[in-house]
C-alpha cells in the first residue's frame, strides 16, 4: 500500500541524504491533515547523529528527493523539521485496486524482517480467571500475529531475548462489578468472536473494562460489532452493485468525488503499517482501534448499500467505484479481523 512505497521512498531519500543512517532510520509515519496526506519526523532521526542546525537542510534534501518520486504530487518541510508528504491523487485512488489484488495478503509488509519475537503462548485466555491474566494472554497471542504479518520470524525463544518489541504494561484489577463476570462466562454470553475483539482492544495499563451486555449489543456504537458489520456492509455494496447491472469484471478505480471515498482509501492505505506498528509495540489493542476507524471510513464511504440514496441503476461509473470500493473494504477487514483471530460475517 501506499505508506510501504513511502517507506521505499524515504530509504531511498536517506540513502542519498546521510548513507550512513539508511539502514536504522524508521521514517515513524504519521498521518496528515487530509487524505493523501502523511508526515514523517525523519529528519529529527538523521540528526541525532548530525549538528542540530542541520535538521532544517536535512528535512529540506529528503523533501527535494522525495519530491521527485513519480507517485508524491509535493514534499514539503513543516513545524520545526517535519516532513508533510502529498500523493498524487491517481496514487491514492490505486490503493483499492491494490488491496483487492493483494487479498488476504493486503495486511503483510517486510516491514519487521530480521526481527525475532517469541511463539505465542498456549495459554487459552478465555479460562484465564482474572480479566488481566485474560488480556494478557490475548496480547501474548495476537502481537506475534501481527509481527509475522509484518514480516518478522517467529520462534520459540525467551521473551525477554526479543529484539524489538516492546513489552505491553500489566493492566490494574478490574472493579469489581465487572469482575463478577469470568472471561468463560463473558464468552458462553457473548459469543467467542466479539469477547475476542472486544479484550483485543483493551488497553494496557488501564483496569480492564469489558461488560459483556455491552458487547453482545448489536450496534454500532458497540466497536466489537461494529468492525464485523463493516464487513457485512461492504459484502451487502458488493452484492448489490452486482443487482444493480455492474459486471465486476474491471479493478482499475475512477477518481472519487465524495470525501468519504478519499477518506476510506487513505485508512486502507494504513493496514500493513498499522500491524508493523501494533507488533513493533506489542500493542495489539492499537490495530483493533485502527479497524475500528477503518470500519467506520468504509460505512461513511458505503451509505448507499440497499438503499441507492448515492448510486444508481444505469451510472456505470458509480457502480464500478461501488464495487472496487466495497471489495477493498472487505478484504482488508477481513485480513484485518483474521490476524485478531476473529470471523468476517458475509452478513449480520
Amino acid at each position: 500500500m501506499i505508506t510501504l512505497d513511502l517507506r521505499g521512498a524515504i530509504a531511498r531519500a536517506i540513502a542519498s541524504v546521510a548513507p550512513a543512517a539508511a539502514a536504522s532510520a524508521d521514517p515513524k509515519l504519521r498521518p496528515g491533515a487530509r487524505p493523501g496526506t502523511f508526515t514523517t519526523p525523519v529528519a529529527f532521526v538523521l540528526a541525532e547523529r548530525s549538528p542540530p542546525h542541520h535538521l532544517q537542510a536535512l528535512a529540506q534534501a529528503v523533501a527535494g528527493r522525495l519530491a521527485a518520486e513519480s507517485f508524491i504530487a509535493r514534499a514539503t518541510v513543516t513545524g520545526n523539521g517535519f516532513v508533510t508528504i502529498t500523493v498524487t491523487a491517481e496514487a491514492l485512488a490505486a490503493v483499492a485496486a491494490r488491496v483487492i489484488t493483494a487479498g488476504p495478503a493486503c495486511a503483510e509488509s517486510a516491514i519487521l524482517n530480521g526481527v525475532t519475537v517469541p511463539a505465542p503462548p498456549s495459554a487459552d485466555w478465555a479460562r484465564a480467571v482474572t480479566w488481566e491474566q485474560a488480556r494478557a494472554d490475548l496480547a501474548a497471542q495476537l502481537t506475534p500475529r501481527l509481527a509475522a504479518a509484518a514480516g518478522a520470524t517467529v520462534a520459540e525463544t525467551n521473551p525477554a531475548q526479543s529484539n524489538y518489541l516492546q513489552r505491553s504494561r500489566a493492566s490494574r484489577p478490574v472493579p469489581p462489578d465487572l469482575a463478577e463476570w469470568t472471561p468463560a462466562e463473558a464468552v458462553a454470553f457473548t459469543g467467542a468472536d466479539a469477547m475476542r475483539f472486544a479484550l483485543a482492544r483493551a488497553v494496557p495499563g488501564r483496569p480492564v473494562r469489558i461488560d459483556p451486555r455491552g458487547v453482545a449489543r448489536q450496534v454500532p456504537g458497540n466497536p466489537a460489532y461494529a468492525v464485523r458489520y463493516a464487513h457485512a456492509r461492504a459484502a451487502s455494496g458488493l452484492r448489490w452493485a452486482a443487482a444493480l447491472g455492474d459486471s465486476g469484471e474491471a479493478v482499475q478505480l475512477c477518481l472519487p468525488a465524495h470525501p468519504a471515498d478519499w477518506a476510506l482509501l487513505d485508512a486502507l492505505s494504513w493496514l500493513p503499517e498499522r500491524a508493523a506498528g501494533a507488533a513493533r509495540r506489542g500493542r495489539p489493542d492499537e490495530f483493533a482501534r485502527y479497524l475500528e476507524d477503518l470500519a467506520s471510513a468504509a460505512i461513511k464511504a458505503l451509505p448507499f448499500v440497499g438503499h441507492g440514496d448515492r448510486a444508481v441503476a444505469g451510472d456505470n461509473e458509480r457502480l464500478a467505484l461501488t464495487r472496487v470500493l466495497a471489495a477493498a473494504a472487505r478484504t482488508s477487514l477481513a485480513a484485518g479481523l483474521g490476524l485478531l483471530g476473529v470471523a468476517a460475517p458475509e452478513g449480520l
